[in-house]
């Protein structure tokens, strides 16, 4: 089995422009992540999924300055761009993450393909970590499908092709680690209270080498009023999502 973490990372963004190339401690936020994602022991590649437009050319310059792939796709439809990355690498099971998302946690990477190996699970999504943390599991076989059975262009929101259509055996992994499991703490970054979140905790844990998930949670456990810096902008991102969480098919879906 060959398995890639997918970095999805476009410099088009309104809530907060160009947000992955923002930097912190020398590094842009997707060069953060991808220190963090060469962590992960089980994947056989990263890679960083971006689009053709000449705009995230300073995407792959990125890539090649650390050392992992790149593939180019279609700027708005997210599963064609994945479909077509993981034909190019003869990909078997993808890892999902974000390149707005610097503290993605590469065990529960690891635990994630583990998890597939035991389940052969079509899709795998991770519940109890912070969000920002955690990823999706793909099974290039029913992303294929899923491609087949979507009636839309624009997939950047693509959950749920996999969870509403009845098709696919959807599976969740569960963090049992107690010091982690926190779903209430928010670590991506969508707005600009987020990115000064992320910033506090780089400024305060940062000291030239990745630090683990654990320290961040101490960190936010031990100083509440860092929290108290985004608070506000989890429920912004959900009102957003929902909006945008509708799905269209091209036939009549069979039920399980």
């Amino acid at each position: 089995m060959k398995s890639a973490i997918f970095i999805t990372a476009r410099t088009k963004s309104t809530r907060l422009p160009k947000k992955v190339l923002l930097e912190i401690k020398g590094k842009t936020i997707i060069e953060h992540l991808i220190e963090r994602l060469k962590m992960a022991k089980l994947p056989d590649l990263i890679v960083l999924c971006t689009s053709t437009n000449p705009n995230d050319d300073v995407l792959v310059e990125i890539a090649k300055k650390n050392g992992i792939e790149c593939f180019r796709g279609n700027e708005d439809d997210v599963l064609d761009r994945f479909e077509k990355a993981a034909d190019f690498f003869n990909l078997d099971f993808i890892v999902v993450t974000w390149g707005d998302e610097p503290f993605c946690d590469p065990e529960y990477i690891d635990k994630m393909i583990d998890f597939y190996k035991e389940t052969n699970a079509d899709y795998i999504n991770c519940e109890g970590l912070p969000a920002g943390t955690f990823t999706y599991g793909l099974k290039v076989d029913a992303l294929k499908r899923a491609c087949e059975i979507k009636a839309e262009t624009d997939t950047e929101i693509w959950g749920g092709y996999f969870t509403e259509s009845g098709m696919f055996d959807v599976r969740t992994l569960k963090v049992e680690d107690e010091i982690i499991k926190n779903s209430n703490i928010r670590l991506t970054i969508d707005y600009p209270e987020d990115f000064e979140l992320v910033k506090e905790i780089f400024n305060r844990l940062y000291k030239g080498k990745v630090f683990p998930l654990k320290e961040i949670i101490k960190l936010l456990k031990e100083n509440p009023e860092l929290q108290e810096i985004n608070k506000n902008c989890q429920e912004l991102y959900e009102a957003n999502i929902k909006r945008l969480t509708k799905v269209k098919f091209k036939k009549p879906t069979k039920v399980k």
